[in-house]
């Protein structure tokens, strides 16, 4: 087998007694890396230690992940302008939050009939969300409700390059004059 040294030097190739009796010789973990390599691959470590690091940084990749849930705000065919007005500034505040939003629209009784009404309703939040939001999931019905989804709008940082080039076209303008 080959053996690689604490430090990631090579120590040659040599029988698995021989790199048992070299881990034991420096008190640390003989570990196979790679076992269908020919020879295969032994390693010096300790194996204690790799494994709290190994564990330290799957804790830390999983602290800067960010989940995004999806919120839900329920409307109605005759949603007043003042609740109206409350469940969009809710969605606002949810998509600048970064999560995404599902808007139900639930028909009740004959309100079945008039899906238009429903319909017209999620436009006219689309339209007035249509700075913050992009609209994930387009309305269909599922059963007696209607359900769009909302996600934010991906906010474009202006480059350094291009502000830079824009400015120099600007002094260049201004020295013209």
């Amino acid at each position: 087998m080959r053996l690689v040294g604490v430090d990631s030097e090579p120590l040659g190739i040599m029988s698995l007694e021989e790199a048992f009796a070299k881990a034991e010789e420096v008190d640390i973990d003989l570990v196979e890396i790679a076992p269908n390599a020919s020879p295969p691959v032994c390693r010096l470590m300790d194996y204690g230690k790799f494994k709290y690091a190994e564990s330290k940084r799957l804790h830390e990749q999983k602290l800067k992940q960010k989940q995004v849930q999806i919120k839900e705000v329920k409307f109605r065919p005759a949603t007043d302008s003042g609740d109206y007005n409350i469940k969009v500034r809710n969605i606002t505040r949810f998509l600048e939050s970064g999560d995404k939003v599902k808007c139900t629209l639930r028909f009740r009784g004959r309100e079945i009939t008039h899906q238009e009404f429903g319909l017209d309703l999620l436009r006219r939040v689309q339209a007035d969300l249509e700075e913050v939001a992009v609209v994930e999931q387009f309305p269909k019905m599922e059963g007696r409700q209607m359900v769009m989804v909302l996600a934010a709008v991906k906010k474009v940082a202006p480059k350094k390059n291009e502000k830079v080039k824009s400015d120099k076209a600007d002094k260049k303008v201004k020295e013209e004059e």
